[in-house]
């Protein structure tokens, strides 16, 4: 029996936020404010008091906050950190008999009873706690045991142990040390602000030439930082850059034979040449990526780069590593299937090796090679089909080393498996957006993101198309449905991104009917683009992204809240932030054949607004402005014109 547990009375229960019962940190970025709730409650009619204790892993001093009382027995308190790092958290609750005290004594007053003797009890708790108070407070502390001891003016007195300052004092310095404790402290991870707020846009960099049958180099893709600059977006992505194998090379619309020329897949990673630490000799050398790496940074644009941990045929690691792959009878090494579908020109690693340990500190090397290079944001393929434990143990060797550093998981999978791979450690994820589409569909899909416990460790990234998914909505709705779901995905997200330049020209054309992949795709050709040309979608992705950067109600995903409207091809969301300063409306045409109509219910109550206000809502798109009045107002949007609104109310 531990001596000092018998005392402890207060009882704490249902901590939040948490996950798995503490086993993974919550997420915040810089500035983010954290809200902590907990139940607290202790055993007869004495008062409880409750603090939220915090502080950085790597200090001894806990910062302390007293929390305030909701109502039955629920407590909340909340706190902003302005640095990166990991932090830990925890609730602390006890007895508070001076609080008790002064409860009685307010009831004993307003009944006319003698308070000679609670008087005593009273200058004795406050002398208690004169003793762990700073000497200034420690004087204005016994001046009040002192007059409670030789009272002249009972009233006064009574005014004066009841009044703010006294109760705050006694707070701070009451005594605590019958003080419970959470059953065990918990973790929040603080990521720089671009974890919450980013804007990619990926493109092959071997298409950056602007000469016909010319390889691209780094050197082309630095001349396009100011046109991804100008775009808006701050994060361009790249397949991945590495020599590409020749054994089983695909050809043009991923057919399983090649044509002598032509480049094959940068996914089958390794040659000759080298492996996951080399260049392809064609994108340029190691100086010209960093040169390139250090001019795009100077544009304000971060180079993300494709962590693909898969092997060609050919790639070193098959021959210095052979037991880092699965051979089969035959003699032959096991290539990636999913079938029916095979994928001869890509092995996956076989992570159930023996010499896994070795394995770990290889591929582990291959991130900090690259970091060396200057890259702080990795986009990770298929992460599902390697281990949890795997990814758990990088991000966190990596984040400890550089915590900059983000990693965007690239999983269309399970929704469980998706969930675990952001509570290890993936900064943000991949999600299902790109195939929800009706209005239900896309509330019940973000409701779920930011109104549960997903909200404290999937940060999603919203992309409505990759160069393996052409979604239906694009293949059959056309220019207005690449509009709207690319102001939807910038809107309801704070992260978002897109493939380009399929996207802005619109590219839509499906390999098969029924299936979601690109005729002609770029994952196995090399393309020439027009960077130059302008089109209308592309207009819009210059002012959504310009809209983004100037409101910073968009600049959070966990802000969303739904409008009402009459017409269910009308869906209309609102965002604002916590200033209540910076209040927008988006409202979508989610049909990209007709003209949708209707009135749509502004959420005045959530902008602090009065139900019969009036006001001007601004459409940052068009430039157009309104006079609306009251709750409900009518609107009108035609897919071929502009098939969205997004109105600042002004």
């Amino acid at each position: 029996m531990q001596e000092s547990e018998g005392r402890k009375r207060a009882i704490i229960e249902h901590v939040t936020p948490q996950i798995n019962c503490g086993q993974f940190p919550i997420k915040r970025v810089v500035g983010e404010k954290i809200t902590i709730q907990a139940d607290v409650f202790g055993d007869g009619h004495d008062a409880v008091q409750v603090s939220l204790k915090y502080r950085p892993l790597s200090s001894q001093e806990w910062q302390e906050i007293p929390m305030n009382f909701l109502g039955n027995d629920h407590w909340e308190a909340s706190f902003s950190l302005d640095a990166p790092g990991k932090y830990e958290y925890t609730v602390a609750g006890w007895i508070d008999h001076f609080l008790t005290w002064q409860k009685g004594l307010q009831k004993k007053f307003d009944a006319g009873q003698d308070l000679r003797v609670e008087f005593l009890i009273g200058a004795q708790l406050i002398e208690e706690a004169a003793e762990r108070a700073p000497e200034q407070e420690r004087a204005m502390l016994y001046e009040r045991a002192h007059f409670l001891r030789q009272p002249s003016n009972m009233s006064a007195e009574v005014q004066q142990v009841l009044s703010p300052e006294v109760s705050r004092l006694m707070t701070l310095y009451g005594d605590k040390s019958e003080s419970g404790i959470y059953k065990r402290t918990l973790v929040v991870d603080v990521e720089r602000k671009k974890a919450l707020f980013s804007s990619w846009y990926e493109l092959f960099p071997r298409s950056a030439s602007q000469e016909w049958g010319k390889h691209g180099t780094f050197k082309d893709c630095e001349a396009l930082i100011p046109h991804v600059v100008r775009m808006g977006f701050d994060v361009l992505y790249l397949p991945p850059i590495h020599p590409i194998g020749r054994a089983f090379r695909k050809g043009k619309n991923n057919n399983v034979t090649s044509q002598p020329g032509e480049p094959g897949s940068p996914w089958a990673i390794g040659a000759a040449e080298g492996g996951h630490k080399a260049i392809h000799p064609e994108l340029g050398t190691v100086e010209d990526f960093v040169s390139f790496v250090n001019k795009a940074r100077e544009s304000g644009l971060e180079i993300a780069l494709d962590l693909a941990l898969q092997c060609s045929q050919d790639h070193p690691y098959v021959k210095e590593h052979p037991d880092w792959f699965k051979w089969r009878p035959d003699g032959t090494v096991q290539y990636a299937e999913n079938p029916p579908k095979k994928y001869q020109d890509v092995l996956p690693i076989n992570f159930e090796t023996e010499d896994w340990q070795n394995l770990w500190y290889e591929l582990k090397s291959i991130v900090d090679y690259w970091i060396d290079k200057g890259v702080h944001i990795f986009r990770v393929d298929n992460p599902h089909t390697k281990p949890f434990n795997f990814w758990e143990w990088l991000i966190r060797e990596v984040r400890n080393e550089h915590p900059q550093i983000i990693f965007l998981s690239e999983a269309f999978t399970r929704p469980r498996v998706m969930e675990r791979l952001a509570k290890i450690g993936f900064t943000q994820s991949y999600t299902y957006y790109t195939w929800r589409n009706t209005a239900y569909e896309i509330k019940q899909y973000m409701t779920e993101l930011t109104k549960t416990d997903m909200r404290e460790y999937f940060r999603p990234n919203f992309w409505p198309n990759t160069p393996d998914i052409l979604p239906f909505s694009l293949q059959q709705g056309g220019e207005p449905a690449f509009i709207s779901r690319l102001v939807m995905a910038a809107t309801l997200s704070s992260n978002y991104g897109l493939y380009g330049p399929v996207y802005e020209f619109g590219i839509n054309a499906p390999m098969t009917p029924g299936k979601e992949e690109y005729l002609d795709s770029e994952k196995y050709e090399i393309k020439l683009w027009d960077w130059n040309a302008e089109t209308k979608i592309k207009d819009v992705m210059i002012r959504i992204n310009r809209v983004r950067r100037e409101n910073v109600a968009l600049q959070t995903t966990w802000n969303i809240e739904f409008a009402d409207t009459d017409n269910e091809r009308l869906l209309a969301y609102a965002k604002m932030d916590d200033a209540r300063t910076n209040r927008m409306l988006m409202v979508v045409n989610l049909d990209p054949y007709h003209l949708q109509a209707g009135y749509v219910k502004v959420p005045l109550y959530y902008f602090g607004m009065n139900p019969g206000s009036s006001y001007v809502v601004h459409d940052l798109i068009t430039g157009a402005r309104y006079n609306w009045h009251h709750e409900w107002n009518y609107i009108e949007l035609h897919p071929t014109l502009m098939p969205v609104h997004v109105f600042r109310i002004e």
